[in-house]
This record gives structure tokens, sequence and C-alpha cells, in this order.
């Protein structure tokens, strides 16, 4: 999309001028690093995931707005209620890629080491199998029917995983820097 569409390259460059006042490497030097190149590990560190999916998300409204397709309602989960907010005219673009980055930073500094899961299964299985958990785990979004997301303690995710896996559901775990949407924010 950047390199073909004007309108989402001009709102995602405006973005990141907008973000890089609060980051140590220029966001589309991280996004846009060549493969292996050490800089780009850094989009897995969520000061710098969660600036990206601001900057994309933003970038991808222009589009929409571009052709035509207006929201009568928005709305948005983590970094989107962000994007919401500011794509609404709650929160200028300014204020909106300033708070991003400070949350980003913040939630950095948490500590790291649980994991993320996406499962291909049901809210109700997933919250019947937690309550027999004994490790933090919580429901960390709902994206679809049958697709759920989990965060917390790692060997409780991996629990979790294992347990779906074996019913023959479709487990993924997310490459995260931490237990995002769980008591590990705490």
């Amino acid at each position: 999309l950047y390199d073909t569409c004007a309108v989402f390259r001009e709102r995602f460059d405006a973005v990141c001028a907008l973000v890089d006042t609060h980051l140590e490497v220029p966001l589309k030097r991280v996004m846009f690093a060549a493969p292996g190149e050490e800089v780009g590990e850094l989009l897995a560190q969520t000061d710098y995931t969660q600036p990206a999916l601001f900057a994309f998300e933003v970038a991808m409204v222009a589009v929409w707005d571009s052709m035509g397709l207006k929201p009568d309602v928005l709305l948005g989960h983590s970094v989107g209620e962000l994007v919401a907010a500011s794509v609404a005219g709650v929160l200028s673009l300014e204020d909106a890629a300033t708070l991003v980055c400070a949350r980003g930073r913040l939630m950095q500094a948490c500590v790291s080491g649980g994991a993320m899961a996406s499962l291909g299964t049901s809210e109700a299985e997933v919250r019947a199998f937690l309550a027999t958990e004994s490790g933090q785990v919580d429901i960390a979004g709902i994206n679809g029917p049958r697709q759920t997301v989990i965060s917390g303690d790692a060997e409780a995710v991996t629990r979790a995983m294992n347990h779906f896996s074996r019913a023959g559901k479709r487990t993924t775990q997310l490459k995260v820097s931490h237990a995002f949407h769980s008591a590990h924010m705490e």
C-alpha cells in the first residue's frame, strides 16, 4: 500500500512524523527494515508495535475515506480505540499519536514474560477451560464466534494451546513482547 497508494502513503507519512518525535528510531525505519536487519526486531516491542498499528490503521481509514466510505459509528479495541477516537475527532491526530506512544512506553515498562495465543474456538469453550486452569490467563479479545485470544502466564497459555490443539482446534502463539489485555498489565 505504501508503494502503490498515494492516499495511504501521505497519511502514513503524516502519522509517522508525529510519532517519530516520541521514538528513538524513526517508525518507517523499523517497519520497512530489510529482512534480518536488527532494527526491524524493534517492531516486536510494544513501544514500536503500537505506533506502527496506529499509523497503519489511520492510513487505512484515509484510504476508505477517499473511496467514499463514511462510518456512522466508530469503535476499536486497544490501539484501535485511539484510532477511532482520532478519526471521530474526539482526539486530534497529534494528541492521539502522543497518547499511543506514551501508552506503548508504559506497557513496554511492564514485566515481560507472559504470552498470548489465538484459539480457533468460542469464548464459552475458552471460559470453561479457564475455570479449570490454575495459572493466570485471561481472555484478551474475542475476534469472532470461533476466534478467541488469551493472554497471561506463559505456562498457562501453553497449557490452553495444548488443550485446544488436542481437541482439533487451531492455535497460534502470538509474537508479542508482553501478555497484553491480561492481569500482567495491571
